[in-house]
């Protein structure tokens, strides 16, 4: 087991379920693949894996993941049930952003749908598959790829949209410590989920909703030939964004990429 995964264990990693199994792989094609892959195996939940490279990593949308040594990629298994399965890529995202704020000391913002970021630039990216059969989830794999220790400008791709944690930090920050508070957090976050999904108050949402950088300002979101400009009123219990359009009509978006109003701002390439 590599450095970055043994100290992070051995330094105190404390969970029920995420990170029963933990399997590091120095270059991967794609965690989530990995992790799909593991789940039809009947791998148990909470089944971390975790690469130094991906040599085929992807986003939303089926972009390509830039993956970069000294960042964390990874993906974990779950098995939800139906009423859950809409609040796992939010647990992401709000793991994530956890996990940055109390190891680096940080203050990461959420652009809708999971995007984190810091200082206005993307620092990680959140994608969540499912496979379901019937009305019963087979799994889940939640993937996360956090910039932890790469340089944005040096790669023509995302200079200019995407940042690093250390970049932010102005110093270097430890991956074992971050690794180690991301996997606990999305622990507490999938217990509590598991007890309080019809609570919205107690929910993931209502902490998700507050880092959300999107409400209040003028978007333009798409999603494959579909196009929509109005203002992010909020968000539903299930964290679909609520558009008000020019006519006053208010859309519920499910999912799409979120371009600010005059700015040019947009999702971009996700980091990796």
């Amino acid at each position: 087991m590599p450095d970055l995964v043994s100290k992070a264990v051995r330094e105190g990693l404390y969970t029920h379920v995420v990170g029963r199994r933990i399997l590091y792989y120095p270059e991967l094609g794609s965690t989530m693949d990995e992790a799909a892959r593991l789940a039809a195996q009947d791998a148990e939940e909470g089944t971390v894996v975790i690469a130094g490279v991906q040599t085929a990593g992807r986003g939303r949308q089926g972009r390509s993941w830039i993956s970069r040594p000294g960042n964390l990629l990874l993906s974990v298994l779950f098995r939800p049930r139906v009423s859950q399965l809409p609040f796992i890529s939010i647990m992401g995202g709000l793991a994530a952003a956890r996990a940055v704020r109390k190891v680096a000391g940080l203050d990461p913002r959420i652009k809708w749908p999971n995007d984190l970021i810091l200082e206005g630039n993307k620092a990680a990216g959140i994608l969540a598959e499912s496979a379901i059969e019937g009305e019963s989830v087979c799994y889940a794999v939640l993937g996360i790829g956090l910039n932890v220790a790469n340089y944005p400008d040096d790669d023509e791709g995302i200079a200019g949209i995407a940042t690093s944690v250390n970049r932010v930090a102005g110093r270097e920050v430890s991956r074992e410590s971050l690794l180690r508070q991301l996997l606990m957090e999305l622990d507490d976050l999938y217990r509590r989920l598991s007890e309080s999904v019809q609570d919205e108050e107690n929910g993931p949402v209502a902490e998700w909703t507050g880092l959300l950088d999107t409400i209040g300002r003028r978007i333009t979101a798409s999603f494959g030939d579909e196009r929509f400009d109005g203002e992010a009123v909020g968000v539903d219990g299930h964290g679909n964004l609520l558009l008000r359009l020019a006519s006053g009509e208010v859309r519920t978006l499910t999912a799409g990429d979120v371009t600010l109003s005059g700015t040019g701002a947009s999702d971009g390439p996700p980091p990796g």
